[in-house]
């Protein structure tokens, strides 16, 4: 018989502190005094990526014929990735094999919240083919697979030139749903009504739509507590700017043609938490009252598509906070989008971010919703303990004997392993930080630099370790910008590199 694996709980606390002397006064309307000089954030929150699958060999990549080349920097960190052995001798029934670029497109994996405690196997992690292993077309599951350098050049090529992490999770097991309010609140519970096999005793655990939304398809939930607020709430209470924009919610109908050759509507009702909640939610989709509006509050709510932030960064009325969510297509999930079609998305972005005059006090994250069900090694530190009919990481409805945070069940913590990078010219250059994070990582970072206060209601904000380490704040440290190309996440040409580096 396996021994179980033994868990602990332990409480995570930002233990980096910022002298006063840094704090600087934001710039921007109705943006407020800052604690770190990061007057904007936009955190472009991505799909369905476990670390392992994006990072597993960096900075390593094959370098094969034909394909983008990636060469690490002598100096370039090591990772907690795949090593010779987890690579050869895997505990799993496969074993990892790489993807390059002509197999970027792939099936979907299996990503539910009882999917991967049991995928976990009692911490053993060997258990992926068996429970989120979904096979493709053809062929056997690539669950266990992933990508390097070659394919997901972009994203090798920020973290050599600014910050990531090889050990931030996912707040809790589970889908894009969870997730999504995880980054927004730190909080699952308190949904209605009880949807099976989607919201569990009031907490949500897999992907159903939000209520009252006009793209939404029964059944579906709100977040009805209320106890529950989320960010928006108080950046609202504080009169900060911000807004949430995501692809397609202009235009339900508005479609892109997928990685699986087929149309893909760009808006996804469940990809939105702010449409949960009756006070950050804009059900039938109205339009901000006009350009300069976008940010605060009016008829749009602060929801918004993707091309309302770029009309505000145009009009120079960026908003403090800006989460982004691309159209489907170029989301990263797997079955519909890809590593090649994610990285247009976020290079054409990034670019066009360092571009604007807002990068010299910006901050971009870089993340994801959950991990797909892909393949990652690392047993997540487990913070909170759950016993449901759906955990089963310790045993049948049982995922850890001790009390849940608040009592609230269904909210076992934490998920898999994510990719998280920080992109800034505050950001520690080709740095890879160790320390602990989670989804709710993002949100405390927020409620600190504006000092918003915590979401309240046992919020995995109070666990959340700090981003802090990820940046340096000393003026005589900046990053530069790096100008990519966004069809092989290559450097740009010279000649528009020099351009871009001696603007500054």
């Amino acid at each position: 018989m396996k021994t179980f694996f033994k868990t602990l709980t332990f409480a995570i606390t930002a233990t980096v502190a910022v002298t006063s002397s840094i704090a600087e006064e934001n710039d921007g309307s109705g943006s407020g005094a800052t604690t770190y000089p990061i007057h904007n954030i936009v955190v472009i929150f991505q799909e369905n990526i476990s670390f392992d699958h994006y990072f597993a060999r960096y900075p390593h990549a094959l370098n094969l014929a034909g394909e983008p080349r990636f060469d690490a920097k002598p100096d370039t960190p090591i990772v907690n990735g795949l090593d010779h052995a987890l690579l050869n001798n895997n505990q799993n029934s496969l074993q990892p094999q790489r993807l390059g670029p002509a197999e970027a497109a792939t099936a979907d994996q299996d990503h539910d919240y009882m999917a991967e405690q049991q995928a976990f196997d009692h911490g053993l992690m060997d258990m992926f083919v068996q429970f989120t292993g979904t096979p493709e077309t053809g062929g056997p599951t690539k669950v266990m697979d992933y990508f390097d350098g070659n394919t997901v050049t972009a994203l090798w090529n920020y973290a050599q030139n600014f910050a990531m992490s090889d050990n931030s999770y996912g707040t809790a097991t589970g889908p894009s749903t969870p997730g999504a309010l995880n980054l927004i609140s730190g909080q699952t519970h308190g949904a209605s009504p009880d949807i099976s096999g989607t919201v569990y005793n009031g907490t949500v655990i897999s992907d159903d739509d939000p209520t009252g939304d006009i793209a939404s398809v029964v059944p579906t939930f709100a977040i009805t507590d209320p106890k529950n607020v989320n960010v928006g709430d108080l950046l609202n209470a504080k009169g900060i700017t911000w807004g949430w924009f995501e692809g397609g919610f202009d235009d339900i109908s508005a479609t892109h043609i997928g990685s699986n050759g087929k149309p893909k509507a760009d808006y996804i009702a469940h990809h939105e938490p702010f449409q949960y909640y009756a006070s950050t939610a804009n059900p039938t989709h109205k339009p901000p009252t006009s350009i300069a509006a976008i940010g605060a509050t009016d008829q749009a709510n602060h929801q918004y598509d993707i091309t309302r932030f770029w009309q505000a960064l145009d009009a120079n009325n960026l908003p403090s906070v800006s989460y982004l969510k691309a159209a489907a297509y170029q989301d990263g999930h797997a079955g519909y989008s890809n590593p090649l079609l994610e990285q247009q998305f976020l290079v054409t972005t990034i670019n066009r971010l360092m571009k604007s005059p807002y990068w010299e006090h910006m901050a971009i994250v870089i993340c994801y919703d959950d991990s797909d069900g892909w393949y990652d090694h690392a047993m997540p530190p487990v913070v909170n303990h759950s016993q449901t009919p759906f955990d089963v990481l310790t045993g049948p409805n049982q995922s850890g004997a001790n009390t849940p945070l608040g009592g609230y069940q269904g909210r076992f913590a934490y998920g898999p392993r994510l990719p998280l990078l920080v992109i800034s010219r505050y950001a520690k250059q080709n740095f890879v930080d160790h320390g602990v994070t989670d989804q709710t990582s993002v949100l405390r970072f927020i409620e600190d630099n504006w000092n918003l206060g915590r979401i309240g209601n046992n919020s995995f904000d109070v666990l959340a370790g700090s981003l802090v380490n990820m940046f340096d704040f000393d003026t005589r440290h900046h990053a530069h910008r790096l100008i990519l190309d966004p069809n092989t996440g290559q450097r740009a040409r010279w000649s528009d590199q020099a351009a871009w580096e001696s603007s500054e």
